[in-house]
């Protein structure tokens, strides 16, 4: 059921508008599928809206795009109150975990108020493959970039640190990401930081980075390293996904 080293899918992207849906998934949701190995049955997809405040209407758009892409989904939802009674028991009966966009910062702190930052290290050692996009990317990191606490990007440096690294999400289309990522490195507030355009996921296998994946053509990775008082910055060209119904 399970991947058979801890994986992990931090991603720009999973999601597009669909023909006659709100919402699909788009190929990386389908790439953490495929990671996590299962076969012989629909995948059992956990969908975490925490960072969105768990928006009704957001999770009933995904659980409308699970039944268009074969996927059996269950909401995790922390607002008003945990919705399933065994909170650590249900995480790990799933495939995969995917997370979805908001304030990382809110996320962070709910999590850890029921536990669920100990409960998604178990769940990653044992073979659930988790995933997100946007602050459903960056709580796997030491931290990264947030409009968080507003619409000025500021540094969060308290995130999961299951991946010994910074993350940069929407590299490409918010236009103050690049350097704050650049200034954060440089003078050593984050450690070396891995990026991603829009449309683009990293894949980790424990905690080393083995494959950029795009499901937009024409778009990156980054690394962004120091070296001594700078921050230089490697591109990293993706593997193109095939994007299912295109």
């Amino acid at each position: 059921m399970t991947a058979q080293e801890p994986t992990i899918v931090a991603t720009s992207g999973g999601h597009r508008v669909g023909g006659r849906t709100r919402v699909v998934f788009d190929a990386l949701v389908h790439r953490a599928v495929d990671l996590s190995g299962v076969h012989g049955r629909r995948p059992r997809i956990m969908y975490v809206g925490t960072a969105a405040g768990d928006a009704e209407h957001v999770t009933a758009r995904m659980t409308e795009a699970a039944r268009v892409a074969g996927f059996d989904l269950t909401p995790l939802q922390l607002f008003p109150m945990p919705n399933v009674e065994d909170v650590e028991g249900s995480v790990l009966d799933h495939d995969v975990v995917w997370v979805a966009g908001g304030s990382v910062v809110n996320l962070l702190a709910v999590w850890r108020a029921h536990g669920l930052d100990r409960i998604m290290h178990r769940a990653w050692q044992a073979g659930v493959v988790l995933s997100g996009v946007s602050a459903g990317s960056i709580c796997w990191f030491q931290g990264g970039a947030t409009d968080s606490f507003g619409p000025r990007l500021r540094p969060v440096t308290d995130a999961l640190g299951f991946l010994p690294y910074g993350n940069g999400v929407h590299y490409d289309s918010d236009a103050g990401r690049r350097p704050l990522i650049h200034r954060l490195v440089a003078d050593g507030t984050l450690p070396a930081a891995h990026c991603t355009d829009d449309g683009v996921g990293l894949v980790y296998r424990g905690t080393e980075l083995v494959e950029a994946v795009t499901e937009i053509p024409g778009r990156s990775a980054y690394l962004v390293a120091r070296d001594g008082t700078r921050a230089v910055e490697e591109r990293i060209e993706p593997r193109r996904l095939t994007s299912p119904g295109r």
